[in-house]
């Protein structure tokens, strides 16, 4: 009866991590977290006010979300393809008193309507920004800071950039140009 009991909690447990990593990753994106205070730097970089609407895509474990309620007062709505990873957000946020202001969304970003937010949060390689960056044309309203940590878009040029963190801020709509561009206007 034991060994049964033990060779069932080992299924779970398989099924569990597997569901944790390998969903995101055939989306491309293995979750990995970020440390919180790159997170509140980056917030600070794009000004997130209280009362703006935050969106976190590929929310992961939710920190962002989180921090964005707590030390920003924002609205935070995070989009996860992870089932683990929203069931696990959603009960962090029943046990913090967070539900008015923090929304988890099980679904594909690549796909979200993201139209009510004042700033979009996005931690990603090059190659997702390069697939994700005609739906943010698309779906952002003009205004919208969007904040990318470790990955630059490309082709657009960044509003600001915080060199040490590799956190890059663009406003929508995007200015056409690249890092190289920026950094010759700033004379770096």
């Amino acid at each position: 009866m034991i060994l049964l009991l033990v060779y069932g909690l080992s299924i779970l447990l398989f099924i569990l991590i597997f569901l944790w990593i390998l969903i995101p990753a055939l989306y491309g994106l293995p979750p990995v977290p970020t440390k919180q205070e790159r997170i509140r730097k980056a917030l600070r970089l794009a000004n997130l006010q209280p009362r703006e609407t935050l969106y976190d895509l590929g929310a992961g474990d939710g920190r962002v979300l989180f921090i964005a309620a707590r030390e920003f007062r924002a609205k935070a709505v995070g989009i996860e393809v992870g089932p683990i990873q929203c069931a696990l957000i959603w009960l962090h946020l029943i046990a913090s008193g967070f539900g008015d202001q923090i929304q988890i969304k099980w679904g594909n970003f690549y796909k979200a309507d993201l139209r009510d937010a004042d700033v979009v949060f996005v931690y990603a390689t090059t190659t997702e920004t390069m697939k994700l960056a005609p739906h943010l044309e698309e779906q952002m309203k003009p205004g919208t800071r969007l904040v990318s940590i470790s990955a630059d878009f490309p082709e657009w040029e960044p509003s600001a950039l915080d060199e040490r963190e590799l956190i890059f801020v663009y406003h929508m709509p995007p200015k056409r140009g690249s890092m190289m561009s920026y950094m010759l206007k700033k004379g770096l």
